[in-house]
């Protein structure tokens, strides 16, 4: 959604980079090229008045004057301007002192509030809670059935006493769906309403009879994305008519412009709480300013990256598959162990998402949206047609096997030559990163050297030839002798002095990540 603002930002950016210090009428320049981006995507003119004056306030301050690197100061004012204009922090659900805790979504038809009850109704089971969507959208058709399907796939309960149609109560059953709930012991009630294809009184007055009637903990408007400035007037509506406390943000993996997402938090007030981007159950996550501010410019989602990778790998399997990769040449890392790696981050998603989520993936954009992920399915059928010897040892695989293997799979033979010679290679770049780095990165530690290092070391090693002097090679010894011990009384892996007479330490958050 954000590629045409993203794509915008990143060659402003690109024509300050090397310039040693930046004049007003560069800060202009980039300010209204900033502007220009920002209106192209749909902006709120209020919002990008109010954007733009900030950014250039702290640009022509000292913050700028005095930095050694300008260009990457302005980045860092744009990033945090950014991330205000979108909440600041993220906004966390408020729970009932006494459950079940009602969450009441809001929003025109075609919205799409009954699959969101179904994402948010999973999130929830995925947290711990147990959700019952309620069926208050009496009006629409099949519109109950629709949410008796949703709720079905997201393992989560419904209620849905009326039939709907145009036949039934939502206030009521809204109502009745509070005692059903404590009586199944849910702690969470999703009570899904129904919308319309415009504002009209009607659509309000009822829900505002539903919200009296419930009185929810949290109400929630879903706002389509895609459709643009009208998004921001249709929120200031619910906002005076009905009211509610966050903004839930679907369609966000469309083409459009994505002007809502950026003007919705600055003009009705209220904070982006979710975003769906997709049409899985699994595309649905809390809303969070400073990892969206950065998808826009460029600088990836490391932390949302982690998150999904720690919901799919276990730290038992992690640290089984580091230990076979750092065995010797990794050989004990087989193409089974391959095909559950490659099963696990199928489980995290889309590939071509979890690229875009690495900083500069913004330049491969085109590379990226050509992947196919068909594959990955393909790289698993040639595996799945091998015997279980075959797989521990591809190097037993001959010509008839590799025939055998391809009819099989319904491949070419060439592919299943190419996927097992990526394979060794795969393994022994895995191994040697596993064990201690990765050859060809002179000045690192365990990287080993590139092109003449080893000739440096000699002429190193021919300098430090031993004495002919019996006494002066006397004394050489007795030198390297002592600079040892003292290394290993009071130094460190780096060849550095031990703090306190403790080793350096990774951090505790750090840890986890490295197994």
């Amino acid at each position: 959604m954000f590629d045409t603002l993203s794509d915008r930002l990143s060659a402003t950016f690109k024509n300050l980079r090397g310039k040693g210090r930046l004049s007003e009428a560069d800060i202009d320049a980039t300010a209204r090229e900033i502007r220009i981006a920002l209106l192209e995507a749909d902006v709120a003119l209020p919002v990008v008045r109010t954007f733009i004056k900030n950014v250039k306030e702290r640009a022509l301050g000292a913050e700028v004057s005095r930095a050694l690197n300008p260009a990457q100061q302005v980045l860092k004012i744009v990033n945090e301007e950014l991330v205000t204009i979108l909440g600041g922090e993220t906004r966390r659900l408020r729970f009932a002192k006494q459950p079940p805790t009602v969450i009441m979504l809001a929003g025109l038809q075609g919205a799409g509030k009954t699959t969101l009850a179904g994402k948010l109704g999973r999130w929830l089971k995925e947290q711990g809670h147990s959700p019952l969507l309620v069926a208050c959208d009496l009006q629409r058709p099949n519109a109950v059935n629709q949410l008796s399907v949703v709720a079905e796939r997201a393992g989560v309960a419904v209620y849905a006493p009326e039939p709907g149609n145009g036949v039934g109560d939502p206030v009521k059953v809204a109502k009745d769906s509070i005692d059903f709930a404590k009586s199944k012991v849910h702690d969470i009630v999703i009570v899904d309403t129904a919308g319309r294809l415009g504002i009209d009184q009607e659509m309000m007055q009822q829900a505002a009879d539903i919200r009296d009637a419930v009185s929810p903990d949290e109400i929630l408007f879903v706002v389509d994305a895609m459709i643009g400035q009208d998004a921001v007037n249709t929120a200031e509506a619910f906002r005076d008519g009905v009211g509610f406390d966050g903004v839930v943000l679907s369609k966000l993996d469309g083409d459009a412009r994505g002007g809502a997402a950026l003007s919705i938090r600055q003009i009705t007030g209220k904070p982006i709480m979710f975003a769906s981007n997709g049409e899985k159950l699994d595309d649905f996550d809390a809303f969070h300013p400073d990892r969206m501010a950065s998808r826009i410019l460029d600088m990836g989602d490391l932390l949302t990256l982690i998150e999904q990778a720690e919901k799919t790998f276990s730290q038992e399997e992690a640290e089984k598959m580091a230990s076979k990769l750092a065995s010797k040449k990794g050989q004990d890392f087989t193409l089974d162990d391959f095909l559950a790696q490659m099963e696990q981050v199928r489980k995290m998603g889309s590939i071509s998402k979890l690229l875009g989520m690495l900083p500069g993936m913004g330049q491969m954009k085109d590379q990226i949206q050509n992947l196919d992920e068909r594959d990955v399915d393909r790289t698993a059928a040639i595996i799945k047609s091998m015997t279980p010897g075959e797989r521990q040892d591809p190097t037993i695989i001959n010509g008839s096997r590799r025939a055998r293997i391809a009819r099989g799979s319904g491949v070419e033979v060439s592919a299943v030559k190419n996927l097992v010679e990526r394979f060794f290679e795969a393994r022994k770049m895995m191994s040697r990163m596993a064990q201690g780095g990765m050859p060809g990165m002179p000045g690192m530690p365990g990287m080993g050297g590139g092109p003449g290092r080893a000739k440096k070391k000699q002429k190193q090693a021919k300098g430090k030839q031993r004495s002919g002097n019996p006494m002066k090679r006397k004394q050489q010894e007795q030198e390297a002798a002592a600079r040892r011990a003292a290394a290993a009384e009071g130094g460190n892996a780096f060849g550095l002095p031990q703090q306190g007479g403790k080793d350096f330490e990774l951090p505790d958050e750090f840890k986890k990540f490295m197994g």
